[in-house]
């Protein structure tokens, strides 16, 4: 049920981001991936493969934060109660939805439980660790060819960087970050079994 209601929720949501975004380039650009995403979650779904609650819950954090980065970009998301909350010089926004990104470790560690595939307890904390660093790096540099092959204000809207020379650094440890505490709530949760 959990599963089912937040993929309408995510339908309703991007029905309403894809009606004039700020920047259409960016809106597509933003959002391929995360149809990517949806298309093989409700693909496994359909087959049988379905996850926790909490791995759905988790996931949806990156989908719902990325579709509302994808209407207005990820530095215009009205977020400036933060960044005045905490004296930041940028919009964190974007942080917060890297920091989701490790959130899918979750699934990963719960896949892994499921099938079998790993027996021993510190591959079962590292793999999904690793895998989010690993995802995380790749897309970085799809970012950057991106931002590279549009150019223009299309290319510096989707890579977000903000004058930021560190940001695509700080992003995957943000990524790497997220998918550490998400395998601990794993971990702690009693997930991991003996």
């Amino acid at each position: 049920m959990t599963a089912k209601v937040l993929f309408v929720g995510y339908l309703v949501l991007t029905t309403w981001a894809g009606i004039a975004p700020h920047d259409r380039a960016t809106w597509w650009a933003e959002n391929i991936p995360l149809f990517l995403i949806v298309i093989t979650l409700v693909g496994l779904y359909l087959r049988g493969f379905v996850f926790s609650a909490t791995a759905y819950c988790l996931m949806a954090v990156l989908l719902f934060l990325h579709t509302i980065g994808g209407h207005y970009t990820f530095e215009l998301v009205p977020f400036g109660f933060v960044t005045e909350l905490f004296g930041f010089q940028r919009n964190h926004f974007d942080r917060i939805a890297h920091f989701s990104v490790g959130f899918y470790a979750y699934a990963i560690a719960e896949s892994l439980v499921k099938t079998g595939a790993v027996r021993s307890r510190v591959v079962l904390f590292l793999f999904p660790v690793f895998a989010i660093a690993f995802v995380a790096m790749g897309y970085e540099l799809i970012e950057w060819w991106y931002a590279a092959l549009a150019g223009g204000a299309s290319g510096a809207a989707f890579l977000g960087s903000q004058g930021d020379i560190w940001d695509a650094q700080k992003d995957m440890l943000a990524d790497t970050l997220g998918a550490v505490v998400a395998t601990g709530l794993f971990f702690w949760r009693g997930k991991a079994g003996g």
